[in-house]
């Protein structure tokens, strides 16, 4: 009697546990988890990635002259035209380009706090690949990028920073890379994005299921190889504005 008793009292005791830890345990959408976050952050920084990747090789058209340039920009304008309206195509992506970027600064912010939350003590960070220069920095990072990428489209879109509102898109970027302090301030910029390109990267495969221990010394390679590819694409039309070889 004292044998069946005692499994009783623990079975209510069991029930009783798991009923509380049901009660108050919060309860977390499947949306709201670090992993749907994780992906979220890994899918807006890929498409960031391909903008770029489009927006230096529109850059590099400078190298061909003001003929190929203006065409680039003229074409972005009419680009399916009249399936699109006018500049459809340019606010697609601009609006896509914002939009990928808050969601992907709210995602790191998320994840960030849930992450402190979680440890509750002050983290001493190790001299390892994964808290490198590039991950200690990605935070103030992101918001320089960001700052940049508004201030870029006010410079070169919307025309009101002062840089020759009146002028083509190829005599613009003259105007504005002839002066030292510009080169100096897109080279520094350039920089960061190199930066946080590289560890965006890394992140992203390996959130997305492709950072497997075969091929991680591949994909920390064409991390690498793309971050410095940016960079050095982004900076080869202002230096050769700078220069004079492109006037």
């Amino acid at each position: 009697m004292r044998l069946v008793c005692t499994r009783r009292d623990y079975a209510v005791r069991v029930v009783s546990t798991v009923v509380t830890s049901k009660t108050l345990a919060p309860k977390r959408r499947a949306r709201d988890t670090t992993v749907a976050w994780k992906i979220l952050m890994a899918v807006t920084g890929l498409f960031f990635v391909f903008f770029v990747l489009v927006h230096m090789y529109g850059n590099l058209k400078m190298l061909q002259g003001p003929e190929a340039y203006n065409g680039y920009a003229h074409w972005l304008r009419e680009a399916f035209y009249p399936i699109l309206p006018h500049k459809g195509l340019l606010w697609i992506l601009r609006i896509g380009l914002l939009v990928s970027l808050a969601v992907h600064g709210w995602a790191a912010v998320k994840l960030w706090a849930r992450a402190r939350a979680a440890r509750g003590t002050p983290y001493v960070e190790r001299n390892t690949l994964a808290t490198s220069y590039a991950v200690r920095t990605v935070r103030w990072g992101s918001i320089i990028i960001f700052l940049w990428v508004v201030f870029h489209l006010a410079q070169f879109t919307w025309l009101v920073v002062n840089v020759g509102s009146d002028l083509e898109p190829y005599e613009r970027m003259i105007a504005t890379f002839e002066q030292w302090w510009w080169v100096l301030l897109y080279g520094v910029v350039m920089v960061i994005l190199a930066l946080h390109v590289r560890h965006g990267l890394w992140s992203s495969f390996a959130t997305l299921g492709g950072n497997k221990k075969s091929r991680e010394h591949m994909l920390n390679v064409v991390s690498i190889i793309l971050a410095a590819a940016l960079a050095i694409g982004f900076m080869i039309p202002p230096l050769l504005i700078f220069l004079d070889v492109i006037n």
